[in-house]
Formats: structure tokens, C-alpha cells, sequence
């Protein structure tokens, strides 16, 4: 076995809800937007505040963890994204995402509502989102 390829069993297989895989810059970046809406404007935070904003097509841009067990929980957040035309993309860890929501656990998801003072770094992001998507 090469070295190649021991090194990938390392890494875990993407879960099934994930159909994308952002940047880890596009990921901070998203983070740091969301937690300037969450001091400058407002966001919702949690798998059910979440659904319930992408429905009332409120939401500006959806963060949804990548580790988030089980995977039901926000499988149903990337179709109704789309269903929406809500933008959406995905973040590592649960824990980085609670910590820009301001709470000291993990999160599956958030929406920013009011981007407050990040607007045009929301707009930023939604724009490579683009291009990622295409």
C-alpha cells in the first residue's frame, strides 16, 4: 500500500446530505459573516428555526455542519435550499458553528435573517457559492 493511499482511510466519507464541499477559506469566511449578523443583525440559530426561516424565505445564507449525527437532522436543509433558492454551504464542525451563533455547543444549523453590518460579505460568499455550484 502506498503512502497515498494509507493516508486516505484517514479521512471519513462525506455524509450523504453533503453535495459539496466548500473551501476552508469560504468556510471561515462564512463563520466570521455570521457571527458579525449575529452582533450587528440577526440570525437563527438550530435546525428548527433554521427550516422554519428557508421556508418563510427569510433567510440570506445557510451554514449547516458537516458532522451533525444523526445525519437526519438537516438532511432535508439542502433541497429545501435549493427548493427556496436560499443559498446555503457547508461547515466542518458543529462546534465552530455554535461558537459563531454565541452558544458554547455545537449546532447543526443557522440562517442569517438580517445580515446587519456582513451584507457584503454575505453577498461575497453567495457569489463564490456560485461558482462552486456551476
Amino acid at each position: 500500500m502506498s503512502e497515498e493511499e494509507k493516508g486516505k482511510g484517514n479521512e471519513k466519507p462525506m455524509p450523504v446530505y453533503v453535495k459539496f464541499e466548500a473551501p476552508e477559506d469560504l468556510q471561515s469566511k462564512s463563520l466570521e459573516a455570521l457571527e458579525l449578523a449575529r452582533t450587528t443583525g440577526s440570525i437563527k440559530k438550530g435546525t428548527n428555526e433554521t427550516t422554519k426561516i428557508i421556508e418563510r424565505g427569510m433567510a440570506k445564507l445557510v451554514l449547516i455542519g458537516e458532522d451533525v449525527n444523526p445525519e437526519e437532522i438537516v438532511m432535508h436543509l439542502p433541497p429545501l435550499c435549493e427548493e427556496k433558492s436560499t443559498p446555503y454551504l457547508y461547515v466542518k464542525s458543529q462546534k465552530d458553528l455554535g461558537a459563531a451563533c454565541g452558544i458554547n455547543k455545537g449546532c447543526a444549523s443557522a440562517a442569517i435573517v438580517d445580515p446587519g453590518k456582513a451584507e457584503e460579505v454575505i453577498e461575497g460568499i453567495i457569489a463564490e457559492l456560485e461558482k462552486l455550484k456551476r
